[in-house]
C-alpha cells in the first residue's frame, strides 16, 4: 500500500490534491469511503478534537484501518485541529496517519516553539507520521455563519511560512490565504463563494518548499480551487459542505419514511446526499490525476 507521503508527492507531480473530509459518524465515513472507491482516488478522513471525543479515538482508528486492510484501499486518518500535545500523542498512539497541530491562535514565536516540540514528540512515537502546522487566521468553527469575520490581517506571508517550516520541521503547512472555516448562509444558498489569494499560495509554496493544506475550503469557488491546486495546494479540507448534506439527507430520509424507526432504513438517503458532495469534490481535486492503485 502507498504511504500518505508518497501519495502526496505523486498527487503534486500530477497537479492534483488529496481530498480531506471530516467525519463524526458512520454515515459520513460510509459516504466518503464510497465516493473514493467509486472514483478510485486516495482520500483522507479527519476528525477534530470534538469529533474524536464523540466517535472515540481508538475506535475510529480501528475502523479506518479495517477498511484500508480489507479493501486494500488508500484511505488515511488525520487528527484535525489538535490544540494540545496530549491530544496529539493520544492520536499518534492510536495509529493516526497524520496530525494537524494547530497553535495558530498563539503568537508566532510560541507557535514555533511548541510545534517544534510536538514534531519531535510525535515522530518519536511514529517516525512515518506526518505532522502539519498552521499559521495565520482563518477563523473558527465549521458551521453556518451569518457574517464574514475580518481575516485580512491574519493572512500568511512567504517569509513567515519559510521560517515556520524551517524552524519546526513540519511535513505540511496550513497557511491563511483567503480561506475561512465554515460557510456564510449566502454560500449555503449558492449566492456567494469564497475566493482565494492564489498568488499568495504560489509565493508561500516557493518559499516554504513543503506540502500545503487548504483548510476551510467549503463554499470556495471551483475555479479558485483549481488554481490553488496548480499553485501548490496538496490537501483540501471540506467539512461544512458535508454537514449541510448530512442534515439535508437526514431530513429527506425522515420525510420519506415518517413512521419508520429503523435507523438503517432511514439513513441511506443521508449517506447518498453526502456521497454526492464528496464525489463532486474528489473529481475537482483529482481531474489531472489517474491514480494507479497498488503496492
Amino acid at each position: 500500500m502507498h504511504s500518505l507521503r508518497n501519495l502526496l508527492q505523486e498527487a503534486q507531480e500530477n497537479g492534483a490534491a488529496i481530498g480531506h473530509f471530516n467525519i463524526s459518524d458512520l454515515v459520513l465515513l460510509k459516504a466518503v469511503f464510497g465516493a473514493a472507491q467509486e472514483l478510485n482516488v486516495p482520500v483522507l478522513v479527519g476528525l477534530s478534537e470534538g469529533e474524536r471525543e464523540f466517535v472515540g479515538v481508538r475506535q475510529i482508528a480501528a475502523f479506518v484501518r479495517s477498511l484500508r486492510e480489507e479493501f486494500n484501499f488508500p484511505i488515511f486518518l488525520n487528527a484535525d485541529h489538535t490544540h494540545s500535545l496530549a491530544k496529539g500523542l493520544e492520536a499518534a498512539k492510536a495509529g493516526f496517519d497524520s496530525i494537524v497541530f494547530d497553535l495558530s491562535a498563539l503568537p508566532i514565536e510560541e507557535n514555533v516553539r511548541q510545534t517544534k516540540q510536538a514534531v519531535e514528540a510525535l515522530k518519536a512515537i511514529n517516525p512515518s507520521m506526518l505532522v502539519e502546522g498552521e499559521i495565520g487566521d482563518i477563523g473558527t468553527g465549521s458551521e453556518i455563519h451569518e457574517s464574514s469575520p475580518g481575516l485580512s490581517k491574519g493572512l500568511s506571508t512567504p517569509d513567515e511560512a519559510k521560517q515556520f517550516v524551517e524552524s519546526t520541521g513540519v511535513d505540511i503547512l496550513a497557511p491563511a490565504v483567503g480561506n475561512m472555516h465554515g460557510m456564510l448562509r449566502s454560500m449555503v444558498q449558492g449566492e456567494t463563494k469564497k475566493h482565494l489569494d492564489v498568488e499568495r499560495i504560489a509565493g508561500i509554496k516557493r518559499a516554504a518548499q513543503t506540502f500545503l493544506t487548504l483548510h476551510g475550503a467549503s463554499g470556495t469557488d471551483d475555479e479558485d480551487l483549481r488554481k490553488a491546486i496548480a499553485a501548490g495546494i496538496n490537501i483540501v479540507h471540506i467539512n461544512t459542505e458535508l454537514r449541510v448534506a448530512w442534515r439535508n439527507g437526514l431530513q429527506d430520509g425522515l420525510a420519506r419514511h415518517p413512521d419508520e424507526v429503523v435507523p438503517y432504513k432511514i439513513l441511506p438517503t443521508a449517506v447518498d446526499s453526502v456521497r454526492q458532495v464528496v464525489a463532486s469534490r474528489l473529481r475537482l481535486f483529482n481531474r489531472q490525476w489517474r491514480f494507479a492503485q497498488g503496492a
